[in-house]
């Protein structure tokens, strides 16, 4: 048998992972409440998916690039402005982005009403980038764009300074 072969083949001692509709981790951002519904424990760090709730006006990061991990981002509702390099796009409910590594972004909600996405990260390191930012803030230091930056810069992630 192929090692591909013996990849592919279902595990049967693998655990189900089910995440209720109350259950997950919580990280609040300013007006940005995350739930993480996989961190990549379940998933041998492959894919982490979390649940984000944009309030109204919300401004997301800094444009900026991803070198090791794909992002994909699903509106369940609501509408998010996506800056891809210095094109906007208005994405409704049941619109997918996806970003792959290198592909210059950020994300925001600009309207009256909140937005909901769903948000991939493949593989998993991203989870963590939210929160050492959640950690900031909790140890009563404000949120900056450098303190975003370095957060970000432990991550395979940098700004993209060429768009500012």
């Amino acid at each position: 048998m192929s090692e591909q072969a013996r990849t592919s083949e279902p595990q049967t001692d693998a655990a189900v992972s089910v995440v209720g509709p109350g259950d997950g981790e919580m990280i609040v951002l300013g007006t940005t409440r995350m739930r993480v519904l996989e961190d990549g424990s379940h998933t041998g760090h492959r894919l982490a998916i979390a649940e984000s709730v944009l309030a109204p006006h919300t401004q997301g990061p800094p444009q900026h690039r991803h070198a090791r991990h794909d992002e994909g981002f699903y509106v369940l509702s609501g509408t998010v402005r996506f800056t891809v390099g210095k094109e906007d796009y208005d994405a409704t409910a049941g619109t997918l982005v996806m970003v792959p590594p290198g592909a210059p972004h950020t994300f925001a909600n600009l309207t009256d009403q909140p937005a909901v996405l769903l948000s991939t990260f493949t593989p998993d390191l991203y989870v963590q980038y939210f929160r050492d930012l959640q950690d900031v803030l909790a140890g009563g230091r404000p949120l900056t764009p450098q303190a975003n930056i370095d957060a970000m810069s432990r991550y395979a992630t940098e700004p993209a300074t060429d768009l500012a």
